[in-house]
């Protein structure tokens, strides 16, 4: 596959590394517009449970034919993401009808799912990229993931690699966590393991607001890391044995070399959450590039003025990278 070049990343002067990148990078919106004008429609999943999609209609008159993309948040996110919001916001800008998915339980989801949204749920995101075909007959539709849901993308782009093409065009995996069991354990390492204890809070927040309002906290008490809530909640709901056979089976990395959609995976070499390493040992497929950006932690590239038309690195790139012009040539920054 053909590559381009990206405009390497400057961190702003007053955010730099990776956890700066990733904390401020989470609280800063970048949202400069008024709301969407959406439409909520629901995905009904084969075992009777259903997501909320959220339909990004462009300001001009869309047809059928013309672009669409859906989005799909991360871990504890939605369709209110900041990141999610704004590329949305930046691709109806250029006439792309963006849909922005909320996996089970998730955002506006609330409610309406018993099983627990997780890393490996490729098929739901079928059955949304269906729904989208559906109601853009014709179109070429984009795909972006980003973090959790950058690894549901590449797990879905192996595992269904001739259906793919035939139903995306391009796609793109910000920050994906493609081996979890490495991430989980990274996780209790970094920043005095902050970041699994707060992971570990939401996720079991989420459990109890959105899938078992009356969960007996005493025998599932909250757990202080996600590999104490993996065991004792997700392995044992979703069918896995424990924690690490979820891991396993769910991970996109051995997937990775099976893709043949033209895919972009974006990572930093500073991201607190996601080892570097991981991505830089992945076999790629001859359709997957990836690019490793000096700085800009996980999912927060807030950069300098005066490259792009904000500071927000990442937004830019993944439309360059929609609307590639294939005679470009990649590097690695």
């Amino acid at each position: 596959m053909q590559g381009f070049d990206f405009p390497p990343f400057r961190s702003h002067p007053l955010i730099r590394g990776g956890h700066m990148q990733t904390i401020l990078g989470a609280y800063i919106s970048g949202i400069t517009s008024p709301r969407e004008i959406s439409v909520r429609r629901h995905v009904l999943l084969d075992d009777g449970d259903t997501m909320m999609l959220v339909d990004d209609l462009p300001g001009s008159n869309w047809e059928p034919g013309q672009d669409a993309a859906l989005l799909v948040h991360g871990l504890g996110g939605s369709s209110e993401s900041s990141y999610v919001r704004r590329i949305a916001e930046k691709l109806r800008r250029k006439g792309v009808r963006t849909f922005r998915l909320n996996l089970r339980g998730c955002g506006e989801g609330k409610g309406l799912s018993k099983q627990l949204y997780h890393a490996g749920r490729s098929k739901d995101l079928h059955v949304a990229i269906q729904t989208i075909q559906e109601l853009c007959p014709g179109s070429t539709i984009f795909l972006g993931g980003f973090s959790l849901g950058g690894n549901i993308v590449l797990k879905w782009l192996g595992e269904f690699p001739d259906e793919a093409t035939q139903m995306v065009s391009r796609a793109i995996a910000v920050n994906p966590p493609v081996c979890l069991a490495t991430c989980t354990a990274s996780l209790g390492k970094k920043a005095f393991g902050f970041y699994d204890r707060y992971f570990a809070k939401l996720l079991y927040r989420q459990l109890v607001q959105s899938f078992d309002g009356n969960l007996d906290q005493e025998q599932y008490p909250q757990p202080s890391c996600i590999i104490d809530f993996d065991n004792m909640i997700t392995a044992p709901r979703c069918g896995f044995a424990d924690a690490q056979d979820y891991y396993a089976t769910c991970s996109a990395g051995p997937y990775v070399s099976e893709i043949k959609v033209p895919t972009m995976i974006f990572t930093a070499a500073d991201d607190p959450l996601i080892p570097v390493k991981i991505l830089t040992e992945l076999k790629l497929s001859e359709s997957v590039e990836l690019h490793v950006a000096n700085s800009g932690g996980h999912l927060g590239y807030y950069g300098r003025s005066g490259v792009d038309e904000d500071r927000w690195w990442i937004d830019w790139r993944i439309l360059e990278w929609f609307f590639v012009k294939q005679s470009q040539k990649s590097v690695l920054v």
